[in-house]
């Protein structure tokens, strides 16, 4: 397992037990980032404008659109270590 692996793991990990619940727009990029690293560029129809929640995830996700792997990956470790 390579060292940016492990750190994301344990980015997860941390990001569970955080001192302050972070705002919506940062979860949302946190959530972003966690899919995008994890399950690549976003797939599948925008949610409709009743899912405003929903909505709200993919349009995040799809805006790191071409992101790679380990660069979501790294993102996710840093913005995670940035709000202990």
């Amino acid at each position: 397992m390579s060292a940016l692996k492990s750190s994301f793991d344990q980015a997860v990990a941390d990001s569970k037990n955080l001192p302050d619940k972070p705002d919506n727009m940062t979860l949302l990029k946190i959530y972003a980032l966690y899919k995008q690293a994890s399950a690549g560029d976003v797939d599948g129809k925008r949610p409709g404008f009743t899912d405003m929640v929903g909505r709200a995830k993919w349009d995040a996700w799809n805006g790191l659109k071409g992101t790679t792997s380990d660069a979501a990956m790294q993102h996710y470790v840093d913005l995670i270590e940035s709000l202990k």
